[in-house]
Formats: C-alpha cells, sequence, structure tokens
C-alpha cells in the first residue's frame, strides 16, 4: 500500500520526512485535475518553515504539556478548509472578496493541531463562503470527484473530502453547517464527522451560520476521526460557545479513541420512519437497509421511531442560516480589509459596486432571503417562526433518545451528482435533508462509507448521538467498519 494511501494510526511508525514529501508529492500529481487546494506549500516552503528541525519540534507543544512528539499528529500532513484562518498563510474563503487576504493568527483549531507537530499543508476549496453542497460556488473553480471526475465532491467541504480520498493528504478539517463535513464525506467515500456544536472552538472561523457552524475531520477511518477530535475538542474563552456542565467543568475531556473497541450488543438503533420519502434513491435505500442488516448481525436492535418535524427542517433551517449569513457578510465593505472596487464616486457608491462585484450570486441570494427575514414586518413571520420550529425539532431528538441509543440514516438521498445537474438552487438545498435536522438541534454526526452504487460511487450513512455523544457514535461507526472491512467495495479505489 503507497503511502498516501495510509491511515493516521499507521502514519505514525513511518518516517515523517517521507510522509510529508510523498503528500506533496500527490498534490502536485493530481491537483490540475482536482482543484481541492486554494493555496499549497512547496518543497521550498516546508524546508523554509524548519518543520523538522529540533528547534521547532522543542517549541511545539501539545494541550497536555507534553512534547507534540508525544501527539499521532506529529508530522502528518492535514489540508484546512479556506474558511478558517491560517497565521501567515492566505484564507480566502474561496471567495474573491478575500482573495489576497493573509490571517495574522490562527484558529482555535489550527493552533492545536501545530501545537501537536501537525503540518498544514494548504487551503481546501470550498464554495465560497461555505455556501453550497457541491462546491460548484467557489470563485476558484469547482472541486470533481475523485471517484468520477464528472461528478461534484460535495459541498461545501468538497475540497476537504476530495483532498483525503485522493490520498493528497491523510486527513483535513472542514466545517459543517448543515451537511457540510457528512454529506461530501459520503460522496468521496471517506469518514466525516460533525460534532456537537460548541464541542470545537469556532474562534478563527469566518463565520456563516454562528449558531450552526461546527470544525470537524475529514478523515480515512473512524479512529483517525477520534484521533483528530482528541486533539481539536476543548474549551476556549475565545469562544463562549463552548460549553462546560452544569458543575462548571469542561465537558472536553474525554479520550474518543478509548471505547472504539467496545460492542454494541444490545445497542438500541432508531431509524427515523420521515426520512424514507424525501427523495431518496433506490440504490440508496438498498445500502442503508444492507447497513441495517449488518448492524442486526452484530447484536444491535433496530427500532422505528419518529422525528415528526422533520419536514419543516429544510424550511426552517434557510431561514435561521441566510439570516446569520446576512448579519455575518456585512462587514464585507470594501473599507477595512478585501476586496474594494474601484472608480466609485462616494463612499456608498463604494459599497454597492464593492459588495455586488465581490459576491457571488449564491452569496446575494443568502444575503437577500436573510435580510428580507430579518426585516420589518417580516421578522416574526419567519424569523421567529423558524426559531420556534429550530426547538420543535430538537425536542424530537432529545425525545427519540429516551428510547434509542443512536439513529441511523442515510447520508444523503443520492450518490454524488454530475456537475451542472443542479442548477435550480432548491434542488441543491435538498442535497441536505438528511444533515441539516441534526445541525439545527447542535447534536454530533458522523458519515461512514458502507457500499457504492451500480455506478462505482460512494454511498454514506449517518449515525446520529445525543448531544457530547460522540464517543458513543465513533464507538457503533468503528464496529461498523470493522464489520464491512472485508466487503468488496472496500476494495474500490478513487479514479485520480
Amino acid at each position: 500500500m503507497k503511502i498516501t494511501d495510509l491511515p493516521i494510526k499507521e502514519l505514525e511508525k513511518e518516517d515523517k520526512r517521507e510522509i510529508l514529501s510523498a503528500c506533496l508529492s500527490r498534490i502536485k500529481e493530481v491537483e490540475p485535475k482536482l482543484h481541492a487546494f486554494v493555496t499549497t506549500l512547496t518543497a521550498e516552503d516546508v524546508e523554509g518553515k524548519g518543520f523538522f528541525d529540533s528547534s521547532f519540534q522543542e517549541v511545539a507543544q501539545n494541550d497536555k504539556g507534553g512534547s507534540a512528539e508525544d501527539s499521532p499528529l506529529q508530522g502528518i500532513p492535514v489540508g484546512i478548509k479556506d474558511v478558517i484562518c491560517t497565521r501567515n498563510l492566505r484564507t480566502t474563503a474561496s471567495a474573491k472578496m478575500l482573495d489576497n487576504f493573509v490571517p495574522p493568527y490562527d484558529a482555535t483549531v489550527v493552533k492545536k493541531l501545530k501545537d501537536s507537530g501537525a503540518i498544514v499543508v494548504g487551503k481546501n476549496n470550498c464554495d465560497a463562503w461555505a455556501h453550497g453542497s457541491s462546491t460548484e460556488n467557489s470563485d476558484y473553480g469547482v472541486t470533481p470527484n475523485p471517484w468520477d471526475l464528472a461528478r461534484v465532491s460535495g459541498g461545501s467541504s468538497g475540497g476537504s473530502a476530495a483532498a483525503v480520498a485522493a490520498g493528497e493528504v491523510p486527513y483535513s478539517i472542514g466545517t459543517d453547517t448543515g451537511g457540510s463535513i457528512r454529506q461530501p464525506a459520503s460522496f468521496c467515500g471517506v469518514v466525516g464527522l460533525k460534532p456537537t456544536y460548541g464541542r470545537v472552538s469556532r474562534y478563527g472561523l469566518i463565520a456563516m451560520g454562528s449558531s450552526l457552524d461546527c470544525p470537524g475531520p475529514i478523515t480515512k477511518t473512524v479512529e483517525d476521526a477520534a484521533i483528530v477530535l482528541n486533539v481539536i475538542a476543548g474549551e476556549d474563552p475565545k469562544d463562549a460557545t463552548t460549553l462546560k456542565d452544569d458543575s462548571g467543568q469542561a465537558r472536553m475531556t474525554t479520550d474518543f479513541t478509548k471505547d472504539l473497541n467496545k460492542g454494541i450488543e444490545g445497542l438500541k438503533i432508531g431509524v427515523p420512519k420521515e426520512y424514507f420519502g424525501l427523495g431518496l434513491f433506490d440504490e440508496v435505500g438498498e445500502v442503508f437497509k444492507q447497513s441495517l442488516l449488518t448492524l442486526e448481525k452484530m447484536g444491535a436492535e433496530v427500532i422505528e421511531i419518529s422525528l415528526p418535524h422533520t419536514e419543516y427542517a429544510l424550511a426552517a433551517y434557510y431561514i435561521i442560516m441566510t439570516a446569520e449569513t446576512s448579519s455575518n457578510l456585512g462587514r464585507y465593505d470594501g473599507v477595512k480589509y478585501g476586496f474594494s472596487a474601484k472608480n466609485s464616486k462616494d463612499l456608498i457608491d463604494s459599497y454597492f459596486k464593492t459588495r455586488d462585484e465581490g459576491f457571488g450570486d449564491e452569496a446575494k441570494r443568502r444575503i437577500m432571503l436573510g435580510a428580507y427575514v430579518l426585516s420589518s414586518g417580516y421578522y416574526d413571520a419567519y424569523f421567529m417562526k423558524a426559531a420556534k420550529v429550530r426547538r420543535l425539532i430538537h425536542d424530537d431528538f432529545i425525545k427519540a433518545f429516551e428510547h434509542v441509543d443512536v439513529i441511523l440514516t442515510p447520508t444523503a438521498p443520492t450518490p454524488a451528482f454530475k456537475i451542472g445537474e443542479k442548477a435550480d438552487p432548491v434542488s441543491m438545498y435538498l442535497a441536505d435533508v438528511f444533515t441539516v435536522p441534526v445541525s439545527l438541534a447542535g447534536l454530533p454526526a458522523i458519515s461512514v462509507p458502507a457500499g457504492f452504487s451500480t455506478d462505482k460511487l460512494p454511498i454514506g450513512i449517518q449515525i446520529i448521538g445525543g448531544h457530547f455523544e460522540e464517543a458513543k457514535i465513533l464507538n457503533v461507526a468503528h464496529q461498523f467498519e470493522k464489520a464491512t472491512g472485508n466487503e468488496e467495495w472496500r476494495k474500490y479505489k478513487p479514479k485520480v
């Protein structure tokens, strides 16, 4: 097996210089076709930064106060979604508005990775501002799917998922607002974990929907996702939404690798009946049924449940998210930083021209929708109603978890669709129909590969847990991964 195919766990035993060299070579080889990165380091950059100098290793400290050499991520390359700030490394949000923006600081998640010895090799392409489900909205070009270059890699973290699937990096960090880690992970045949809202700091994210955004790992295996979560999780004084429990103790100290090998005999798995009339493709449904049979053979009990407000989730999400988006994008006015239009007559004209020329169609659509639902006369009719529906969806999940341990659904209703196939925005929004309810409730969920379509396209299943129950869903996902490890489809390889 090539070094670029190995998961983090196995790379611990390999020479770190060889790993980095192999990843940089792989990036150089496939990027002309894949466009999974907006910005990448070169071999010269790496030597200049002295990643393997003893002085660098002495400075790098992990959260426990030990040497970075104690961390399984020490010396392992990582790709960072381009909406996450990286000190002295261009961060564009895949939007021309921020074409030359170089942050003076690291996002907390990036700092934690660097403190553990991880090596950031570049910034992954995404839908501009993370607005999309296919990476077709990037101002730097589409990232196609490594399994079929005529199809999308998903979104908005499409570049992050494609880079891992194609062996450019062993893992990446994406963000998930309504499914933007899980859906591209499903499309690209990798593992994608959305943590509980508040589990991982949002400090340093270029915000989209502030009450929804969650950074998380995209990896080759479930164990790798647990390894990365161990590093990036934790309370952050720079982000008030990272949470403590009622006793005032941080709820972020779990070792997520500890319970991976627990058996799942007697585990109660809920299957929501509402998820099977929402444009579900037959092949996805068949893979899902086979996954349920596998889990039943392992001793789990499958129980039908109801999440009655599911049908309202997508509408509520696209009201709440656009409202928050319109507010967050208000700062891009051409004055403080970023793109500024030329030849403006006055300040007001500059504002209009900058935002007209700097924002793409999807950003404008979301700004207008958000401004509308927050406007006088419509706030109560739309935004407040959506907020109330969000609470009902949250309560549906809480009630369901009184009877089951985890909930299982397909990750996406279809395999990866063709580039340009979904020109209608509403049909694009429907690609997130299974992931959005989880985001509204702030729950953790993981997408794991579960099979393939007849066109050899990956299909994932989504395992959902209660708040702060990442360890539980990681355990179920890992056991499923082991149980299907010898399946024929596990031997398939991407085309690039």
